[in-house]
């Protein structure tokens, strides 16, 4: 597709806790436009508070979409997203709105950015040999095995993440090339989409306080509840999308594996390091506009208004290189 024919949309990055969902819900607001979610866990129905979803009243302002789409024990995959965050666009676009995306996963936010390396077949050896190494030692120990083989990869997910470490791990075995790598040489190839990205930073300490602020005042708000009911509606906690920070965290809590301070505190601590993970992975894109995550709104505002209302631009050789 050439540069004048595709879809602008804006995207809306940065780190866990740093309020970005604050911040779209603004700059759609001043800009006429729809928010599609990006968010991994926000696609689910009674995962409230925990994954911070827009009210029902945030989205009465301002629509939104890919929200409460799935049940918990119906998981989407990348790949599954991509086709439906796709469609919601194309609609959008249809319809001459603004296309804003924002959300936490970095790799939903990358597979729209840059399209998806869809890499070898699923090999069942090999994910069975270590599904039963998660399951005898823990899904830290193929992490680690993974920051000794592809650190990149490693780097962008989390510890727990189960699914994406069998698959970057099955990727090398299969093909002896780090799925890192092979993400690297699909870049590229000509986007889909042509793209603003604004990135939100805050200073590391401020952000680090309004993340522990941010679960405490979840736990307060009624998280504790919201984690019994999926569980006494029969949805496993050590599988995805539960098994994410700070759900299995207050399982852990509920099963009394943890008091609930224990809980909260290492709650905090794993999505600090998720902030720092975040942040380390979106400082490697040199396209990303950076603003201040509490001062910069105009900023923001001005970049997007520009990129919307500027006229499109014919397609050149160097488009195929633009991320």
């Amino acid at each position: 597709m050439s540069a004048a024919n595709r879809i602008r949309v804006g995207f809306i990055a940065g780190p866990t806790g740093v309020g970005k969902s604050a911040m779209a819900l603004a700059l759609a607001e001043r800009l006429g436009a729809e928010i599609v979610n990006a968010d991994s866990r926000q696609l689910y129905c009674g995962m409230d508070i925990g994954t911070a979803k827009p009210t029902a009243a945030e989205r009465i302002r301002v629509p939104h979409h890919l929200i409460d789409i799935r049940d918990p024990d119906d998981p989407i995959d990348v790949a599954r997203f991509r086709e439906l965050a796709r469609a919601a666009i194309a609609e959008i676009a249809a319809r001459r709105v603004p296309v804003l995306v924002t959300g936490g996963s970095g790799l939903y936010l990358r597979v729209l950015r840059r399209g998806i390396f869809d890499g070898p077949g699923a090999s069942a050896e090999i994910r069975r040999e270590l599904m039963e190494r998660a399951a005898a030692n823990g899904v830290e120990a193929l992490y680690h095995q993974l920051r000794e083989v592809d650190p990149d990869a490693a780097a962008r997910l989390e510890p727990r993440d189960l699914y994406r470490i069998i698959r970057a791990l099955e990727v090398f075995r299969v093909t002896g090339v780090p799925i890192s790598v092979h993400q690297q040489r699909h870049r590229g190839t000509m986007p889909e989409y042509d793209s603003v990205v604004i990135g939100l930073e805050m200073d590391r300490e401020r952000l680090y306080v309004a993340i522990n602020r941010r679960f405490r005042e979840m736990v307060v708000a009624g998280l504790v509840d919201e984690v019994r009911k999926l569980l006494a509606a029969g949805y496993q906690p050590d599988a995805p999308p539960l098994c994410t920070i700070g759900y299995r965290h207050v399982a852990a809590h509920l099963r009394g594996e943890l008091g609930l301070e224990a809980a909260i505190t290492l709650a905090q601590r794993d999505t600090r390091r998720l902030a720092k993970r975040q942040l380390t992975w979106l400082r490697r894109d040199r396209e990303v506009i950076w603003v201040d995550a509490e001062h910069g709104m105009q900023t923001a505002l001005d970049n997007l208004g520009s990129f919307f209302a500027a006229p499109a631009a014919a397609a050149t050789p160097a488009d195929s290189a633009r991320v």
